[in-house]
This record gives C-alpha cells, structure tokens and sequence, in this order.
C-alpha cells in the first residue's frame, strides 16, 4: 500500500526492524512521547527514542501488525494488534510529523486493561534494562 511520505517512512522503518539509528534518523530533536501509562509527556528524542525502542522489543513481536491506517498526510492514525504472553493486546499509535517529515509527537492508546497492565510492567522492565545497558539494539 502506498502512503504520503511521512507514513511510508514509518511503515518501511517498522518492516525493516525498528533500528535505533533507522528510528534516530525519523524524530524530531524535541519529539514528545505519550505513554498510556506515564502520566506526563516524555520530552526530547532520547527519551521517545528509548520509549520506542522498549515497545519494539516488547510489543512490536512477531505478532504484531498493523490493522488499520489512517494517512493525514502530517499525522496519522494507526491501530496495531499484538499478542504477549497470550493476552491480546490491541491499540493506536498517533503519529504527528513536522514539515521536515520528522515525528514531533507519537501517542499510544491501549486496550483492553489486562493487556495496558501487561505492557506496562514489561515496557517498565526493558526501559530498566536498556537504562542499565543489559540489551542488546
């Protein structure tokens, strides 16, 4: 499926592994990460980066695809669904791109409550973990 630039840009990231440098290249230096388990924003591109990076080595497993797109050419809406640990995890991440095509704020959603618990004990354990260098990209 083709998408407007700032999308498909996203998606061949996602498709091709989710790479730290892949991902570095695509945010803007003061993106903003909203977590639907951190009550306040996450500011700056290491921040969102590391956010990012935990959800691709937790959420973004071999199951997870992304079941709907809505291309809106500076954002866009994208829900995903994904299994971990055999609860079904289905959500929406909101996606806003500056005029250099850099991502200035990603936003997740999550459902149903089992799987928001589920993420954020995991996504707290791997932000621990790459915090204390104990994985790998």
């Amino acid at each position: 499926m083709a998408y407007q630039a700032n999308l498909q840009n996203w998606m061949d990231m996602v498709e091709s592994g989710h790479g730290q440098e892949d991902l570095a290249k695509l945010l803007d230096d003061d993106a903003v990460m909203i977590s639907p388990v951190v009550h306040t924003p996450q500011k700056g591109k290491m921040i969102t980066m590391a956010y990012l990076m935990a959800a691709s080595k937790t959420i973004g497993n071999d199951t997870f695809k992304y079941v709907r797109t809505f291309d809106c050419g500076n954002r866009a809406v994208l829900e995903f669904e994904t299994v971990m640990d055999g609860i079904f995890v289905n959500g929406v991440d909101m996606i806003e791109w500056n005029d250099e095509g850099l991502v200035t704020e990603f936003k997740v959603m999550l459902r149903p409550l089992k799987a928001v618990q589920m993420v954020h004990a995991q996504m707290g354990a791997m932000l621990e973990a790459m915090k204390a260098g104990k994985t790998a990209e």
